[in-house]
This record gives structure tokens, sequence and C-alpha cells, in this order.
């Protein structure tokens, strides 16, 4: 499925940015805004922004959003980390 959002042309220009680029930080918003609702998986969140995992987690980072979701459950966040270290290391 393909979704399109109408923008004005002027919003789009007050950006001083391409349209491409507005793209780009638009879709890269919209990941990050889900991600952090927990609206959108890691993976799927990484997709939407066209990046790998690591590199949408280094973005979650830039953005001080945490990549880590867990509900004080300490196997929770033991896999978190291992997962982390996973998507680190390659």
């Amino acid at each position: 499925m393909l979704l399109n959002i109408a923008i004005p042309d002027d919003v789009v220009l007050s950006t001083r940015q391409t349209y491409k680029q507005f793209e780009i930080e638009a879709k890269r918003a919209i990941a990050l805004k889900f991600y952090a609702d927990e609206k959108l998986s890691l993976g799927q969140a990484s997709k939407l922004a066209n990046l790998s995992k690591l590199e949408f987690m280094r973005f979650l980072g830039d953005n001080q959003v945490t990549v880590f979701r867990f509900e004080n459950d300490i196997e929770d966040l033991q896999q978190d980390m291992i997962n982390a270290e996973k998507f680190a290391h390659g």
C-alpha cells in the first residue's frame, strides 16, 4: 500500500529543503514518533526511515529516544541488551 499525504508547497519551501529532503526527514520523523509511542517495532520503524536497524538505533539515540523497551522486567532488559550488542556488532 502506498500512502500519499498532501503537504502544501509553501510548507515544504519554508523548510528550505528539496522535496526529496523533506520526504526523507518526514519519514524519519514519523518512524521516530511511532517507535517512541510503541506503534512500530524497531524493524518496521527502521524500514520506514529507510535506515538499517543499527542506523535507526543511532538515530533514536541522537533524538533522545531509548531503544530499550521493558516493563521493569530484568529478563526483558537482559534480552534488549543482548539484542543491542548483536546489532552493534553486525
